[in-house]
């Protein structure tokens, strides 16, 4: 059955790949976003666009039409957020009080919330489990863990059916059934997948890999990459899961680490070109190991990911790439 949904950050990477699954899927879409950080060709064809803040813009959009909302809006940047914490609480946490309150204002009952691996900081025991505890490293993680204990009471209070899934590494890209390529595109780049991608582009001199010498097969820091569009899909399974009154938390990866070095020498074989390394210091607060326990969002959601092949996940993310480089 079509619905109409809202997707705040909807012109960013993860939002504008999930705007894309809710319309191949027959559902109409209004996309809501400052473009801060996003693009507006990041907005899938067919969505509406709105361009505004969550903080004001949510009230001018949302009516009783709607029959549910996908909150992306943030700002992420986690060394920002140690530098600028301001920003954070403004954007992460009363963005989305302001966008409660409207929820509630016009009557819409259902929220898929876009939150992080950042809120459990440095766990002991991976794979990481929801009851796992909470303990963020910087004020970004924290930000997150906010709104979700903020979605908790609203779920409590005024029966809010949510769903939080907490992402570990995403990337690939994805391409629309109308043809149109979605991947990701951050400025500055933080992320190791594209930053690697960048050195085989020769935009890069080398890659940097910070800290070589932790309990891992080969020294460097272990990590869950989950593809874009496998973590669409979890976003609309979360729709029908939502449960009046329940605040659901599901954790979404595939269950599997690949290291920095291992990252590296796919993406040599995938794109064909050496990319040089550069070998740096460790960075604080940088586990050695971050994976997933998905087992919630197999239960609940009825989740499998279907694209865990590191290979294809880089394939898809570098086709993205050199279609961006060649202005196409």
């Amino acid at each position: 059955m079509s619905g109409k949904y809202l997707v705040t950050g909807g012109a960013g990477y993860v939002g504008g790949v999930v705007a894309a699954h809710l319309l191949d899927a027959g559902h109409r879409v209004t996309v809501l976003d400052d473009l801060s950080t996003g693009f507006k060709e990041g907005v899938p064809p067919g969505a509406e666009f709105v361009e505004g803040r969550v903080q004001d813009g949510a009230a001018r959009v949302l009516d009783d039409s709607y029959d549910g909302v996908l909150h992306f809006a943030a700002s992420s940047q986690v060394g920002e957020s140690v530098t600028d914490p301001e920003k954070y609480w403004r954007n992460n946490v009363a963005g989305t009080l302001e966008l409660l309150r409207a929820m509630r204002d016009a009557g819409v009952r259902r929220l898929v919330f876009s939150s992080t691996a950042a809120v459990y900081g440095e766990p002991d025991v991976t794979p990481i489990r929801e009851d796992a505890p909470t303990a963020p490293t910087n004020p970004y993680g924290a930000s997150k863990l906010a709104v979700d204990h903020m979605i908790t009471g609203e779920a409590h209070a005024h029966g809010l059916a949510a769903v939080s899934l907490r992402y570990f590494n995403v990337a690939g890209a994805h391409t629309t059934a109308a043809g149109t390529p979605l991947g990701e595109r951050h400025d500055p780049e933080s992320h190791l997948i594209p930053i690697v991608l960048q050195v085989a582009q020769g935009r890069r001199d080398a890659i940097s890999v910070y800290g070589t010498d932790y309990p891992t097969p080969d020294g460097t820091c272990v990590r869950d990459y989950i593809h874009v569009a496998d973590l669409a899909e979890a976003h609309l399974l979360a729709l029908t899961a939502a449960t009046p009154g329940e605040h659901l938390i599901c954790n979404l990866g595939n269950g599997n680490g690949f290291s920095v070095r291992e990252v590296v020498e796919t993406a040599r074989r995938v794109t064909g070109h050496p990319i040089p390394e550069a070998e740096a210091p460790r960075r604080a607060g940088d586990p050695a190991v971050l994976v997933a326990s998905a087992e919630r969002a197999r239960d609940r959601l009825g989740w499998r990911p279907s694209r865990t092949d590191l290979a294809g996940i880089i394939a898809d993310a570098w086709a993205f790439a050199q279609r961006e480089e060649n202005g196409r």
